[in-house]
């Protein structure tokens, strides 16, 4: 049986593909902050599902992480969820420093010990899941924008990196287009998707193991699209009403 590491599945997306892993037959370990969320996961899949709390910004999160991967006698598959995100108009300062706390600080610390894992145990999967907002900025969302960014190129500077080293190590890049999460929830943003679509073509990307997933075929055009906007004009267009 596939063993998979889920941090960030005590709700949304990370929860939706939690349920789905359990359910085709792979040992899960599943991380978050609310405990409660975890307990209820484990208490469905008593012999399958290793539960850990953990925040990923505190300092000892890799450290917690290890001790679930012993709980489940090991990992095969690393997969980052967490991260968090809001609509900042206003530029209100900590919300831009916790976004960049969770999404770059806690993203970072997690993946690099699920790197080292992967190089010293003859390899294995990170997969992160992104946004399509890190391939353009979004003016209401600055810093969940750059932070989703962040995570496209750390990821690719790793999958370089793992062959330089000659670690056997997959990367994939998922990038949702816009849920109905608490982000996006008093926003007129196109095509909005609910988490347990989201977490299907998840499901299917990671197994799969694909370097680079935009979540779904809608989203693909609509990036296309607009990575062919210049600069300058993207500038000066208001991209979101609110209701």
């Amino acid at each position: 049986m596939k063993k998979i590491v889920i941090v960030g599945a005590t709700s949304g997306i990370g929860m939706e593909s939690a349920k789905l892993f359990l359910q085709n037959g792979y040992i899960v370990g599943l991380a978050g902050r609310r405990e409660e969320n975890l307990l209820s996961l484990q208490k469905e899949y008593p012999k399958t599902a290793f539960i850990k709390k953990i925040d990923v910004v505190a300092p000892e999160a890799p450290q917690l992480l290890s001790e679930l991967i012993d709980d489940m006698g090991g990992m095969d598959i690393y997969l980052h969820v967490s991260g968090i995100g809001f609509q900042n108009k206003e530029l209100q300062p900590q919300i831009e420093i916790d976004t960049v706390k969770t999404n770059c600080l806690g993203m970072t610390q997690m993946v690099v010990k699920a790197y080292d894992y992967f190089s010293k145990n003859r390899g294995g999967q990170i997969a992160v899941v992104s946004s399509i907002a890190g391939t353009k900025g979004l003016g209401v969302a600055p810093s969940y924008s750059a932070t989703k960014r962040f995570n496209n190129i750390y990821l690719q500077c790793l999958a370089q990196l793992s062959r330089m080293r000659g670690d056997k190590i997959s990367f994939t890049d998922i990038r949702p287009g816009f849920v109905e999460t608490a982000l996006l929830r008093n926003a007129n943003y196109p095509m909005k998707m609910q988490a347990p679509y989201a977490a299907k073509k998840l499901y299917k990307a990671v197994v799969n193991k694909k370097r680079v997933a935009i979540i779904d075929w809608k989203y693909s055009i609509l990036v296309a699209f607009w990575r062919l906007i210049p600069n300058f004009i993207w500038e000066r267009l208001k991209i979101v009403k609110t209701k």
